[in-house]
């Protein structure tokens, strides 16, 4: 007998809408450092009671995107210079870890993927679009790190790419970008020659000097 799947509850179908466009916001740098936002905001922006609105909330507090008063205040997280440096770390870690796995499947057609991706940040760059160079960045090594076939490995990293997200934006403004990084050439050019010890390098550099020039 076919199991007819059990239809999806609207409060549940409204809050991962919100969860989803919140998250996708925050990763991107589209809400500043210390942000305020309120329940009813956000339920207000995305036409959803508060339930939906508390239950997003609740689940980015959880992966450290958000933190939530109990008079209702949530705002993004003004990140010391400790945690910069725990979060750069963690970066350096699982995403040179991420690549290497990645190297023995980094075929042709990947290159090139990731070359036309960075060729697009090029244009973020250019229009000073910093959501837009931060969410291309990131398509970069997640089109990369796919190849890793580590599925919580990758998930572990975008909890720290959603933690970072605001500060990146400020980081953004900092660097005054002229082209895309650097050492996106040094990860294309590692990937090409199949230099494991050279790929493991440029996705560490890529990963932490630029959030290290943050620190005070």
């Amino acid at each position: 007998m076919l199991i007819q799947p059990r239809p999806l509850d609207p409060t549940t179908a409204a809050h991962e809408r919100v969860y989803r466009a919140l998250r996708s916001r925050i990763m991107h740098g589209e809400i500043a450092p210390g942000a305020a936002l309120t329940l009813r905001g956000i339920g207000k922006a995305y036409d959803v009671s508060m339930t939906p609105a508390r239950e997003a909330v609740r689940r980015l507090v959880a992966e450290g995107a958000l933190s939530f008063s109990s008079s209702g205040r949530v705002s993004t997280p003004a990140l010391s210079n400790d945690r910069i440096e725990e979060l750069a770390t963690l970066r350096a870690l699982l995403e040179s870890e991420l690549a290497s796995r990645a190297l023995p499947r980094a075929h042709m057609a990947l290159i090139d993927r990731l070359e036309t991706i960075n060729n697009s940040v090029s244009q973020m760059i250019a229009r000073h679009d910093a959501a837009g160079y931060i969410r291309l960045n990131l398509e970069f090594h997640r089109t990369l790190y796919l190849r890793a076939q580590a599925p919580a490995m990758l998930a572990m990293t975008e909890t720290v790419w959603l933690q970072l997200g605001p500060t990146m934006c400020a980081l953004y403004g900092r660097l005054n970008r002229q082209e895309p990084p650097h050492h996106h050439k040094l990860i294309l050019a590692a990937l090409k020659a199949g230099d494991e010890p050279g790929l493991r390098l440029a996705v560490r550099a890529d990963a932490t000097q630029g959030l290290r020039m943050l620190k005070a």
